[in-house]
């Protein structure tokens, strides 16, 4: 709203242009938001809305047209190649790959964590530009994994012979905080075991040694997020139950929220099957 009120007429005015010579429509501009520029503020989105009129102009001139309205459709042809992803989750069920919520100063995102086994000696690998909470909550996941390795059907004697590399993507991004804990478990169960992760399974939570989960901050843009990402089911930590009357109804609707206390709890959401003992 504030694009279409205050910016986009204040682009029109500087650059010399009619008002019936440039106009956006609201699907590009929410483009340039998700895509284009990923700030609290609006300073990126006037760069960006003046950046369209200049080009406008040159293509007014230069073709002879009497206006440009940019849309969903042509906005790269103006703006350029897309700078973001933006709720992309993944195609297919895959070991290994489970979706994480994180809240931002821009709003809730999805995280996409992976980890692979590789031989070697035991240790954990982990990469992504991640703060040192998120790091000890990969650390955390690693020793509750292996002290419950048996239970999962994963051999001990195996675990001295792999190690695991837990990558967050998009690693000029910085992450930090502890609520994708349960998230690192699953991904490094999944690894050890072989069992794929439900794709449209997105989960958050800050997980003990023991296995309980935590609750977190930011449950109603991490919802957000998971909705226009089109996932169905999302876990989130029982104690976080009484935050669902700040959520908005629409929200509500379009996902089944799952509310657990234990990881045995979350893998039979994100697992088609209990991994057997080998």
């Amino acid at each position: 709203m504030i694009a279409q009120r205050h910016l986009i007429p204040k682009a029109i005015k500087e650059h010399g242009l009619k008002k019936t010579e440039f106009s956006m429509s609201e699907d590009a501009l929410r483009d340039i938001v998700r895509y284009y520029t990923r700030e609290a503020g609006v300073r990126n989105v006037e760069r960006e809305i003046a950046n369209l009129a200049r080009k406008s102009i040159k293509d007014i001139l230069v073709k002879n047209l009497k206006s440009i309205h940019i849309t969903r459709r042509n906005l790269e042809k103006y703006a350029g190649v897309k700078r973001f992803r933006y709720g992309e989750v993944e195609a297919e069920d895959l070991v290994g790959v489970t979706t994480g919520l994180a809240w931002t100063e821009v709003g809730g995102e999805l995280l996409s964590i992976e980890a692979v086994a590789l031989p070697g000696k035991g240790k954990i690998i982990i990469t992504g530009k991640l703060g040192d909470v998120m790091r000890e909550s990969v650390q955390a996941a690693e020793s509750y994994v292996k002290a419950r390795a048996v239970a999962f059907g994963i051999k001990p004697s195996s675990l001295d012979k792999r190690d695991i590399h837990v990558h967050v993507p998009e690693g000029a991004t910085p992450k930090d905080g502890p609520s994708a804990g349960v998230a690192m478990v699953t991904s490094i169960v999944s690894v050890l075991t072989g069992i794929p992760v439900h794709k449209d399974v997105a989960m958050t939570g800050e997980i003990t040694l023991r296995g309980r989960i935590l609750p977190i901050g930011g449950l109603k843009e991490k919802l957000l997020a998971a909705l226009r990402g089109g996932l169905t089911t999302v876990v989130i930590p029982k104690e976080n139950e009484k935050d669902l009357a700040e959520i908005p109804d629409n929200v509500k609707r379009g996902l089944k929220i799952i509310f657990i206390n234990t990881v045995e709890e979350v893998l039979k959401y994100a697992f088609d099957k209990a991994a057997d003992p080998d």
